[in-house]
């Protein structure tokens, strides 16, 4: 397998080629020095990325942080580095058991603390005063029951206290709720899972509790019926493995 710091350098150059080729030798020389070189010097490992996070939001998010002084050279070039986020990609999601491409828009949270990709032929992002629902971009029919992810940040409320409160609040809503589990995919953290019913429009939800990596959580609603769940279901499982928090 290739060194970290080679593939890095590869991702930025492909895919960044319509941009100025300055900009990406300077993009990589910043995270040469900052991520490789100083980390080799002081004889530290660097910590595993998870492999669902785009390099260029990692190596972004580096840069940002070099150029964090409100000086018009340093916005000048924050403005050029967000320009190379890619807004737009295509994705193969499994729906039904049948591998599906679909195109897929960049998205940003409120007050940009998460990006997201979404299928916008199928799904909008609503963003609200406490959270974002990503919802069915036509209303369904009234016999269906909710399809909706909701997003919403505690910044005060850890997760495992996240955890405990959403086990108790599940167990009163739902009639089936499966002992909560760690998980790795299609994000890292907690997950619940509960259920009503063994109907076709029975309600389903999965919650996610996500470390803010600030002392809070992310939590993360899922609400679909059980006959969708290898529709909207697999749909929103394919969207949270684009999902991550910017810092």
């Amino acid at each position: 397998m290739e060194p970290m710091d080679e593939r890095v350098r590869k991702e930025i150059f492909e895919h960044t080629l319509d941009k100025d080729d300055q900009l990406k030798e300077d993009i990589w020389n910043k995270i040469d020095q900052e991520l490789f070189q100083e980390k080799s010097r002081k004889g530290k490992k660097m910590k595993k990325k998870s492999k669902f996070i785009p390099i260029m939001i990692a190596a972004a998010a580096a840069i940002l942080l070099l150029f964090t002084t409100q000086t018009d050279t340093g916005l000048a070039f924050i403005k050029q580095l967000k320009d190379i986020f890619v807004p737009e990609k295509q994705i193969t999601q499994s729906i039904e058991g049948t591998d599906e491409k679909t195109d897929v828009s960049l998205q940003e949270g409120k007050d940009a603390k998460y990006i997201i990709y979404i299928d916008e032929e199928r799904y909008k992002l609503i963003k609200g005063e406490s959270s974002d629902i990503i919802t069915t971009k036509e209303p369904l029919d009234d016999k269906y029951p909710e399809v909706s992810m909701e997003i919403k940040q505690f910044k005060d409320t850890s997760p495992k206290e996240m955890v405990a409160s959403l086990e108790t609040k599940l167990a009163t809503e739902y009639t089936k709720v499966t002992e909560t589990e760690t998980v790795t995919e299609p994000i890292e953290g907690f997950k619940l899972h509960g259920i009503s019913g063994s109907e076709w429009d029975s309600p389903v939800t999965n919650v996610y509790v996500v470390d803010n990596r600030n002392g809070g959580s992310f939590v993360i609603t899922e609400k679909y019926f059980l006959e969708a769940a290898e529709g909207h279901g697999a749909r929103f499982y394919a969207m949270l493995l684009q999902f991550e928090i910017v810092e």
